[in-house]
């Protein structure tokens, strides 16, 4: 049965499958867990611990940290209140993209999971948030991402932006700006091999991006 989590203890599993799964750890370093929260290595020490017991990581002392399947699922749990409530604020409240991260952060540790369920069901039961990031269903599994940056992709491919991997409201007002939300087509028109600028062109218009932007945005090459 799944433990009824403080609204810190949800933080730490939910920023460790992060770690986990975006940075491609085997175990997650106490120092970057440390620095994903923002909190002195005592703290960090402690809650480590206390979800120890709790069974809900596995703490391999001078290696790291992960996830037993018990405190994944919590991590699952919280990720997909996150989610849905980015899809209520945006498409029901008229919060833009770029501004709902930081209330969904609230709102994620509302404990009812029959309100959870039930904003699915009136949700429609959305496949992704409005970043493109895959939401989970009730079991906690979770639909296929992309993958593929386009960072790495070469000119003259074409596919689609999936997600958004850069949250904050500044990158997300650029790539607005840009017309290059989820869901939008693109083709690569070239890339410089130097610095990796690429020139795009998207609904009938061109446009110009950096290689940092290009690594933040998450695509579906065609095949």
């Amino acid at each position: 049965m799944t433990k009824k989590l403080s609204l810190s203890e949800e933080n730490y599993l939910k920023a460790i499958y992060f770690l986990l799964r975006n940075n491609e750890y085997d175990l997650v370093p106490t120092t970057e867990l440390a620095g994903r929260l923002n909190a002195k290595a005592s703290s960090i020490t402690d809650m480590v611990r206390k979800l120890d017991q709790k069974k809900l990581v596995r703490h391999r002392p001078y290696k790291g940290i992960d996830l037993t399947e018990e405190g994944e699922r919590n991590a699952m749990k919280v990720i997909r209140k996150h989610r849905l409530w980015e899809v209520f604020l945006v498409e029901y409240l008229g919060f833009g993209w770029e501004e709902v991260h930081d209330v969904a952060e609230q709102l994620e540790h509302i404990q009812s999971d029959k309100l959870v369920d039930r904003l699915d069901d009136f949700l429609g039961y959305p496949a992704y948030d409005p970043h493109g990031d895959p939401i989970p269903d009730a079991n906690g599994k979770i639909r296929n991402a992309y993958t593929e940056l386009m960072s790495d992709c070469d000119a003259g491919q074409q596919g689609m932006i999936g997600r958004i991997k850069d949250s904050s409201a500044d990158f997300l007002r650029l790539i607005e700006e840009k017309d290059l939300r989820p869901n939008t087509r693109f083709r690569i028109i070239s890339k410089e091999p130097y610095d990796g600028i690429m020139e795009l062109e998207r609904n009938s218009k061109r446009v110009t991006i950096s290689e940092k932007v290009a690594s933040n945005l998450f695509v579906k090459i065609d095949r």
